[in-house]
């Protein structure tokens, strides 16, 4: 990382670059001889009281003191990706809310208040893309209104780390009292590749609806009520998948919407006592193929930061990270 100009080091940010991709380098210690020296790239997101936050890719913010910095410039967004379909994010941010929707949701300006009894919180959060037409502080308080008034927590869902992603924002939860409980990657992928996998599909059943054996696998439905089949059901094109086990449980499931270009994959799981056996791979590829036959050519999913398992199979298909979200909740809540 070059930050030299004729040989020397300049610092050449400012608290107006407030709200821009930088990457700064910083002494760790007093900066005397022998110091070690630490550099940072993200979105400059405060730059107050002697302290500059940034932010970076994960969501993670770091705090640098403004008397430690060495060097620093402004640089270009993220280079984009060089393998797999491109997306902007606010593209996919809508692909992703289509495959998921909620049960009852009202408009505050470009903000969606999503919410489905409880059950997920992508379905019980706010989508925030674009202006609430208030002060971000008044809307919050309505956001608090209006979930509370529904007997559910306030959760806002948020993302960093592509261009066009939400840095600002983050940053204005965390100081208005907010904590982010959860984080997730948003992956993409080119869909033939999945679909062309060497993966046995015979023993994959595909429905347009799902049943009980489908939910009697579904680790997150707990007691299935209206508002999880209503979710589950919701999508341009929805796919289920099922492969057969013992006691009317399925051994593998999974969930596929087709959106135009986009196939959005969710609720992938096995039988623990079945892992490592190419159950799931089979499953994504018996989608992937109903989905190219409806025209889609590009992938996506989502999968919880700390999912390593999930995570190195996604990578074997050729996943790669687009962006992160992260769900914002209110401390009080």
């Amino acid at each position: 990382m070059e930050f030299t100009g004729g040989g020397r080091l300049e610092i050449r940010v400012t608290s107006a670059d407030v709200g821009k991709r930088v990457s700064v380098r910083c002494v760790t210690d007093s900066g005397e001889a022998g110091g070690m020296f630490t550099d940072a790239v993200g979105v400059l997101t405060s730059w107050d009281g002697g302290v500059l936050l940034i932010t970076r890719r994960s969501g993670e913010t770091v705090r640098i003191a403004e008397s430690s910095l060495v060097a620093g410039k402004v640089v270009p967004a993220a280079p984009a990706r060089r393998r797999g379909p491109s997306a902007t994010f606010p593209e996919l941010a809508r692909a992703t809310a289509r495959a998921w929707q909620p049960v009852e949701s009202e408009a505050l300006g470009d903000w969606v208040l999503r919410a489905s009894d409880g059950f997920t919180r992508r379905a019980n959060s706010v989508l925030p893309l674009g202006d609430p037409g208030l002060p971000v502080g008044e809307a919050l308080t309505r956001v608090r209104e209006w979930y509370a008034d529904r007997g559910l927590p306030a959760y806002v869902q948020a993302a960093t780390g592509a261009e066009g992603t939400q840095e600002l924002l983050c940053a204005e939860l965390e100081r208005l009292g907010w904590r982010r409980e959860v984080s997730a990657e948003v992956r993409i992928a080119a869909l033939a590749p999945i679909g062309d996998q060497d993966s046995d599909v015979s023993a994959v059943r595909l429905s347009r609806t799902v049943d009980e054996a489908w939910l009697r696998r579904y680790g997150r439905s707990g007691e299935p009520g209206p508002a999880v089949r209503a979710v589950l059901a919701s999508g341009p094109s929805v796919w289920f998948a099922s492969v057969a086990g013992a006691d009317g449980v399925p051994a593998a499931i999974g969930r596929c919407v087709v959106d135009g270009r986009w196939a959005g994959f969710m609720a992938v799981e096995v039988d623990p006592d079945l892992r490592r056996r190419g159950l799931a791979t089979s499953v994504m590829t018996a989608l992937a193929r109903r989905a190219l036959d409806e025209g889609a050519s590009a992938a996506w999913l989502q999968v919880e930061a700390d999912n390593d398992g999930a995570r190195a199979l996604y990578d074997g298909m050729g996943f790669a990270p687009h962006h992160h979200y992260h769900h914002y909740l209110r401390a009080e809540s």
